[in-house]
């Protein structure tokens, strides 16, 4: 099986332009909230957009697994390689955590 760090995945236009906007609207998220510590805000008010941050990224990330599994997964599978699916299973267990 290869390492992650030796391949890469051509997106289409669309699905990069989704995935850099919610990237892009998480990262506002954290500044906002780093804001709202550099402001003193109220515990309970940070802890609120801490939740919506990472709902955002759970989003992110439910999108880019979907992706991977219609296009990645799905072509790997049609090749006959099925240790696609044992790094799928690992990919899985780390995202459990």
């Amino acid at each position: 099986m290869q390492e992650c760090c030796n391949k890469t995945k051509i997106r289409s236009e669309e699905e990069y332009k989704r995935l850099i906007h919610r990237l892009n609207r998480i990262e506002g998220q954290i500044r906002g909230i780093r804001s709202m510590v550099e402001k003193n805000a109220y515990c309970t008010d940070i802890l609120t957009q801490t939740a919506a941050a990472n709902a955002a990224l759970n989003a992110f990330s439910r999108e880019l697994l979907s992706d991977h599994l219609r296009t990645c997964v799905a072509d790997h599978l049609r090749q006959g390689n099925d240790e696609i699916i044992d790094e799928l299973l690992t990919t899985l267990q780390k995202m459990m955590r």
